[in-house]
């Protein structure tokens, strides 16, 4: 090719390569825009003190769905954005030759503001499009100060999720609940319920009881529930943990895929208008006239 001043360029060869829009790793604020193309993507927020068990749930259900052991209302798996994301959280729990499976490591609170978000879809089979969801993966740390100080500005993630989630994951760590500073843990679970509840407004929320394994007294675990249920009565309550298979691999138990299915398909509470009294079944007439 040659321009005005007489030298030559090359032009650029050719190529296969396809440009996507995304990485493949953990999305951010920036990547919302295009994940919503189709419609807005359902986003379900993981509450809970630092090390309670919040990201090892994450790729538990990654795991589960690689298995096919999750029978879900919500459809089929229909695809991922985050895929190398969900890899990072899950890949821990595997078991590889020389190395025994662990837990995530802890999410660090960082300088960030906004939450990492993993993208699944699912399709029911009456449904032409899928449907997306988004499950935040956010430091406890940022929950903790926002449970202290709603407006403060290192809880600026966590008022992010608080404004936008669509159901509320609140999780309560029992090994946290039955150690030496059980009492610490049961306060800073508390005051993060209440601001949970103030939050909440009607939307579906759960009690997650995480290392369900591990006993607490009842005192503790009635203390606990009556911080959530008493200004959010119609919460649910889950019990889940984490075991090793006979391979060595880390497990999770049938509670769940269960809380999964839960929260993929749970939904606010509709309002019920009331019938509108008329004589008439004509569409038109049904409201009646203005009087003259």
């Amino acid at each position: 090719m040659y321009h005005g001043t007489g030298k030559a360029t090359s032009a650029p060869e050719p190529t296969d390569d396809v440009l996507l829009p995304w990485s493949g790793s953990a999305l951010g604020l920036a990547d919302l825009a295009f994940v919503a193309g189709r419609a807005r993507p359902r986003i379900i927020a993981t509450i809970g003190p630092q090390n309670a068990g919040k990201t090892t749930m994450l790729g538990a259900w990654y795991l589960l769905l690689g298995r096919g052991a999750a029978d879900l209302r919500a459809g089929q798996f229909a695809g991922s954005f985050s895929l190398a994301g969900w890899e990072a959280v899950s890949n821990s729990l595997r078991w590889a030759p020389g190395q025994a499976p662990s837990f995530p490591p802890h999410t660090t609170s960082r300088s960030g503001r906004a939450p990492g978000l993993l993208h699944l879809s699912f399709r029911a089979e009456q449904k032409k499009q899928p449907t997306d969801y988004l499950f935040t993966d956010a430091p406890g740390e940022w929950f903790q100060k926002w449970a202290v100080n709603k407006g403060g500005s290192e809880a600026a993630g966590a008022r992010w999720i608080a404004e936008h989630a669509d159901v509320l994951l609140l999780v309560a760590d029992r090994e946290a609940l039955s150690g030496a500073t059980m009492g610490s843990a049961r306060n800073a679970l508390q005051l993060l319920a209440a601001r949970v509840a103030d939050e909440r407004k009607s939307r579906p929320t759960a009690l997650v009881w995480t290392k369900s394994d591990v006993p607490i007294t009842p005192g503790m675990e009635d203390s606990v529930r009556q911080s959530v249920f008493g200004p959010m009565p119609g919460a649910g309550e889950f019990s889940v943990r984490i075991t090793s298979g006979d391979t060595g691999e880390r497990q999770a138990d049938g509670s769940l895929a269960s809380l999964l299915d839960w929260a993929l398909t749970s939904r606010p509470p509709c309002a019920v208008l009331p019938p509108v009294p008329s004589a008439s079944d004509d569409p038109l007439f049904m409201y009646g006239v203005g009087s003259a």
